[in-house]
């Protein structure tokens, strides 16, 4: 196990800067997930650490003892890629010892240790095929068997479920989280899927542009957004105009007191949290009258997009009833209660996180 620390990372390509003096530090044993947009520096980030590529200045340091001048196979790091990267032309065994005979360990450890790896992504009896013979999903686990193999410091994964169909992805996932949390390994993750990022995480670092826009667990990162960034990145997020003047909340005619610096602001709340007529509420809440414009039935969930005076709102009601499908065009009561609004500078950063 490994504690890793990252101080003052940068790196640009040419004229262009992809990371900006990244801080992070990963407790040994975590599963700490890189999470954003394509572009935003994840993947730069997660090759600098295992040593593809060299930043332009800053530290990487495990255990205490910096890294970054050493190259990459002298890491001790494992690494899991997006396309898998398996040599079609060798057996599975002879992939995931692919990495111990490099170690000149002796033949009988690698035949323990390819066993041991196998049998942890559940590929037992699958040692003498070849990768053409294989599904996407198994071939995937011949990576992540060959990363665990070698016993690393580090497991590094670049978007290893990326390729996979959505029913595999969540098996999949599911199982390099008990692997990993069997192991205690230390684990950086790559990834753009929020519901991934969320399922699997210790911790998650929302990056934006080269930034880091807010570490969190996955709780924080999704109730308790500090940046309009990360809340709009991660889930879905309603966003009104509003205005704070003389301690006071405006938005849409309404006034409510709210003891904070004047100016400009965004107001945000989740689908989840929008209240529609007939549904219990007892606090304190902005009303409005809104018309139902669409209606969207997802089985255990209906999404009602609403056109209010004070914006487009989308509502997301869970297990709902016969009678609340068949709205559209209807004009409904809609509530946002005050405990779970999250308020936004024009800057994006946010005034009051509340229990978004």
């Amino acid at each position: 196990m490994a504690d890793l620390k990252i101080q003052g990372l940068a790196k640009s390509y040419r004229d262009v800067r992809v990371l900006e003096s990244i801080d992070l530090a990963i407790a040994s044993g975590e599963f700490f997930t890189l999470l954003g947009p394509s572009g935003c520096g994840k993947t730069t980030l997660l090759r600098t650490i295992a040593g593809f590529q060299h930043q332009d200045r800053g530290e990487i340091i495990v255990n205490g003892e910096r890294i970054d001048h050493k190259p990459a196979h002298k890491r001790d790091i494992g690494m899991v890629f997006q396309d898998y990267a398996v040599f079609p032309h060798l057996t599975v065994a002879d992939n995931v010892a692919f990495g111990l005979k490099a170690r000149s360990l002796p033949k009988s450890e690698i035949e323990a240790r390819v066993a041991e790896a196998l049998k942890m992504v559940r590929l037992e009896g699958y040692q003498n095929r070849l990768p053409a013979e294989m599904s996407g999903g198994q071939q995937q686990r011949i990576g992540l068997a060959r990363a665990m193999a070698i016993r690393p410091t580090l497991l590094l994964m670049d978007e290893p479920l990326s390729n996979l169909d959505a029913k595999l992805r969540i098996e999949l996932r599911e199982d390099i989280r008990d692997i990993q949390r069997r192991l205690g390994i230390t684990t950086i993750y790559v990834t753009h899927d929020q519901e991934e990022a969320l399922a699997v995480s210790d911790r998650i670092c929302v990056m934006n542009k080269g930034n880091v826009e807010q570490i969190g667990t996955p709780f924080e990162i999704y109730r308790k957004p500090l940046r309009r960034f990360a809340a709009t990145f991660v889930g879905t997020m309603n966003l009104l105009p509003g205005v704070i003047e003389d301690g006071h909340l405006l938005i849409s005619g309404h006034r409510i007191a709210y003891p904070a610096t004047p100016g400009g602001v965004e107001v945000a709340i989740r689908p989840e949290n929008v209240l529609l007529a007939g549904m219990p509420y007892d606090g304190e809440a902005i009303a409005l009258k809104g018309i139902v414009q669409k209606v969207t039935f997802l089985g255990r969930e209906a999404h009602y997009t609403l056109k209010t005076d004070a914006g487009e709102i989308v509502a997301q009601v869970a297990d709902p009833a016969h009678d609340f499908i068949a709205m559209e065009g209807r004009q409904v009561d809609v509530r946002l209660p005050l405990q779970k609004i999250v308020l936004f500078r024009e800057n994006g950063d946010v005034i009051d996180a509340g229990q978004a």
